[in-house]
């Protein structure tokens, strides 16, 4: 039989069951137990003084000596002159006031702490309506904060809000020392799980704009950590679709997805707001195009940035205008094409397409505030002919120095665009039975390119002699290790010594008088190397992490651009190159307007002009190294050998 409860017991466990309510209930019974001590030596003060005649009688007068003794055992001092029994109630009281009124303002005072580190932790719902979303932590945060806020420099104050599991602290205290160049543009951080519904509406989601949902790994990653963060993005735009409900409200979501099962899934999730991007496989199609037209590595790190030109769409009424004469009514802007309403893309249409009034232009412009179609040619261009000349094309021979997560992407889109019996050799120390096994799924895939895997360290410079280098028409230099490197820095420092060992065969061959046209690419991890690949002597340079932010960026704002994006980085339909001077013209130097260099392409296939390259600059970054896009109309450039336009076109010829 059990033993019944005595009422201490009982007691005891209610005093414990009231306490475990949290810091209120401890605040209450510190009062309730100041108070009732302030009652009951008050009291019994006040009874005492009716057995001495001269004692005051005031009941009030006893309250307040007895508070403040409680308060402030130097009180005391009031009952000096007072009989012994009346200084043993200000000993009680003081002794009393020490451990109960002390404990009052140590919980006060711990309390009033918990207040200012909640307020610093920002556990406040962000009031912001119209914001940019960022859900998750990456090391390309920065430059994506860097991209919105050159968005919305000239829409006057705007918020970014990040919702990530990182401390705010640590969010804060980041991007002060990284994210500098804010302009008009706020940034608000909170601390949560991007997937929870509740942190959700913390950061009103319902009423952003768009949302930018981080991997939370790199895609050097293990398989398992990227299988691991498309679970979490998936989890995480679920999450946004039970918020905003079924319509999806007017958010617009991108999303970074590693396998490739998992993006229609993503997608499916908000039909026409969800845009799922595959970085690895946009960046090694921008690889491969950068590494057979020089230049273009800068054209497409200015149309991907909201810092230069980009590209926009544009809709007014056309009044059955054709698509060559648009080109010339714009004082800042260059069709590219036109949007369907059915959402189909038309690049470089045929110059003499109509335009329907439910048509959208795609144009590449400074800003979409000074895109204004005027009543007719604002420069009228001077006839000029193409020579009729074409780029032979030939057998080509690529080196690879290493070996990438985006290799085999790389080798797949190289096939696509080069003449059979074209080569690629690899160079990697150490093949593993997963490289070798790789090279012959290549192999079989495309049995047009001769593949070699070649045994040398890239990093030594006796083992990249040893295969000639310069005797390739291009050389990429791509990640060293196999092992999945999560640091950008030291995949960045091992690029930089092959490129110094090519340098110095470079240098080797030019003081001996060999001539050599072999074009040199790369991959840089983070933007802040870019001036030491740049000293190196590399041609282009493809930044991956800045890269892929502006396209997050860009997709954020405008998310239809990624049907854009699908065809300007694909082998069928038009690409962007750069083409040599001498197609257009046979005699040079020649002075011309830009409006004639548009003119003249577009007698040339119906290419569509957007800048021009002058060799004289292509080492000079001040200058863009030598790349104008969309310039004024009639801006007059003189081009001499060498040089050559930035057009829209259906191959390289």
């Amino acid at each position: 039989m059990a033993r019944s409860a005595s009422f201490s017991e009982k007691l005891r466990y209610r005093l414990d069951s009231f306490l475990a309510r949290g810091s209120g209930a401890l605040f209450i019974s510190l009062v309730i137990a100041f108070v009732g001590a302030l009652v009951l030596l008050s009291f019994a003060r006040f009874i005492i003084a009716f057995a001495f005649p001269d004692e005051s009688k005031d009941l009030f007068r006893h309250v307040w000596f007895t508070f403040l003794q409680l308060t402030d055992p130097g009180n005391m001092a009031q009952d000096m002159d007072t009989p012994v029994v009346f200084k043993v109630s200000a000993i009680l009281a003081g002794f009393v006031g020490v451990v109960i009124f002390s404990a009052l303002i140590a919980f006060l005072t711990t309390a009033l702490d918990q207040a200012i580190e909640h307020l610093r932790k920002g556990q406040s719902r962000v009031l912001e309506e119209g914001h940019s979303l960022i859900l998750g932590w990456s090391p390309r945060i920065v430059e994506i904060l860097d991209e919105l806020a050159l968005a919305n420099e000239s829409e006057g104050d705007q918020a970014v809000v990040v919702l990530s599991r990182e401390e705010k602290e640590h969010m804060d205290e980041y991007l002060r020392k990284h994210f500098t160049k804010r302009l008009t543009t706020r940034v608000v951080t909170r601390s949560g799980e991007p997937s929870s519904l509740s942190n959700l509406e913390q950061v009103s989601a319902t009423s952003a704009r768009s949302a930018i949902v981080l991997a939370t790994c790199v895609a050097s990653a293990p398989r398992d950590s990227k299988l691991t963060s498309d679970a979490h993005v998936v989890k995480t735009v679920m999450a946004l679709h039970a918020q905003l409900g079924a319509d999806g409200g007017d958010l617009n979501v991108v999303a970074e997805i590693f396998e490739a099962r998992n993006r229609p899934v993503t997608e499916a999730i908000l039909p026409g707001h969800a845009v799922v991007v595959d970085a690895e496989e946009i960046l090694a199609k921008i690889i491969v195009q950068t590494s057979r037209t020089s230049g273009l590595s800068v054209a497409y790190a200015e149309l991907l940035s909201f810092d230069g030109c980009e590209i926009y769409y544009y809709q007014t009424a056309w009044n059955g205008a054709q698509f060559g004469p648009l080109q010339f009514r714009f004082v800042d802007g260059i069709a590219l094409g036109i949007a369907k309403p059915d959402g189909r893309i038309l690049l470089r249409p045929d110059p003499a397409t109509v335009l329907e009034d439910t048509d959208e232009l795609i144009v590449v412009a400074q800003d979409n505030s000074t895109i204004q179609l005027a009543p007719g040619p604002v420069v009228v261009p001077n006839e000029y002919r193409p020579t009729g000349a074409r780029v032979e094309h030939k057998q080509e021979r690529m080196l690879l120095l290493g070996w990438g997560s985006k290799a085999s992407i790389i080798v797949r889109e190289y096939a696509d665009y080069v003449l059979d019996g074209s080569s690629v050799d690899v160079m990697f120390e150490g093949a593993t039975d997963e490289l070798r096994e790789s090279i012959e799924a290549l192999r079989q895939a495309h049995p047009s390119l001769n593949i070699r895997l070649l045994d040398g360290n890239p990093l030594d410079v006796q083992d990249v002699e040893r295969i000639q280098p310069l005797g390739y028409d291009t050389v990429l230099v791509m990640q060293q290790s196999l092992s999945e490197v999560e640091d950008p820095e030291r995949a960045d420092s091992e690029t930089l010594v092959v490129l110094l060992h090519l340098r110095k065969l470079a240098w080797e061959a030019y003081r001996a008088g060999r001539p050599y046209q072999t074009k040199l690419v790369t991959e840089v991890l983070e933007s802040s190397n870019q001036e030491l690949i740049q000293q190196a002597g590399v041609n282009d340079f493809v930044i991956s992490n800045r890269l892929i932010s502006m396209i997050f960026a860009q997709l954020s704002e405008e998310p239809r651009m990624k049907k854009v994006y699908d065809d300007l980085f694909s082998e069928e339909g038009s690409e962007i190159y750069v083409k040599p001077v001498e197609l257009y013209f046979a005699q040079l130097p020649v002075q011309v307007r830009f409006a004639d260099l548009m003119r003249v392409a577009q007698h040339r296939d119906g290419e569509v002009c957007l800048g021009y390259k002058l060799r004289a600059h292509e080492r000079e970054a001040s200058e863009n190294f030598g790349i104008a896009l969309a310039p004024p109309k009639d801006r007059v450039v003189t081009l001499s050998a060498g040089d050559s336009l930035v057009v829209l076109a259906e191959d390289d010829c």
